[in-house]
């Protein structure tokens, strides 16, 4: 699998893109959270920029989002690294549309209550009006996006349901959110050397 991966990759060019990686604690065990996670057909359930993920084989999907003009942008991508109820590696495929990698990792909270999850993410986007579309869709603070997305997720595993900010700021809706989970909330660190190097595991120096 990993050397197939290699020969087709067409990740981010180390030193480019937008770099973003968030950890948030999910009361919910490692092996469950990573089943779903392991379906990228579920991600558009909590991924707001997501139109569709649609799984190809057992490593390859197929991932969809909707510029503002209302036209599908694609790309196919690839798990290059897998380690059970532990690690998700992906990157994108020769021919995306926008260039990305991204890994999830899961391990025993310290607390010694559920799961800390680590996401990092890496986007290339490309010049001219695509690349405009990719910063807004990302939003000015990427690490707040990725953020959002990761809290949508931990009120699906731990409530069943994602709660609706409709009518309230998102101050009063963490505040709630808090309240209801009783753990913290999510950290992110966007990396000021965004060229710091990846490890074959999908490791983030």
């Amino acid at each position: 699998m990993a050397s197939h991966a290699r020969s087709l990759a067409a990740g981010v060019v180390r030193g480019k893109g937008i770099k973003v990686e968030c950890t948030i604690t999910i009361n919910r065990p490692a092996p469950e959270l990573f089943r779903f996670w392991r379906d990228f057909e579920n991600l558009p359930r909590f991924l707001l920029h997501l139109k569709s993920v649609r799984m190809i084989d057992e490593v390859r999907s197929h991932w969809v989002v909707v510029a503002p003009t209302g036209t599908d942008l694609g790309w196919d991508a690839t798990i290059h690294t897998e380690i059970q109820n532990e690690l998700i590696a992906w990157r994108s495929l020769e021919g995306a549309d926008v260039k990305n990698t991204g890994s999830v990792h899961f391990s025993p909270s310290p607390m010694g209550r559920g799961t800390q999850m680590r996401v990092a993410m890496t986007y290339e986007p490309p010049a001219g009006k695509l690349g405009r579309f990719i910063a807004r869709m990302l939003g000015e603070d990427p690490g707040l996006q990725v953020r959002t997305d990761l809290r949508r997720f931990k009120a699906l595993m731990e409530t069943g349901e994602i709660p609706t900010t409709e009518g309230q700021s998102s101050g009063r809706w963490e505040a709630q959110q808090r309240a209801a989970v009783g753990s913290t909330p999510a950290a992110v660190v966007i990396r000021a050397d965004w060229d710091a190097p990846v490890s074959a595991d999908g490791r983030m120096s």
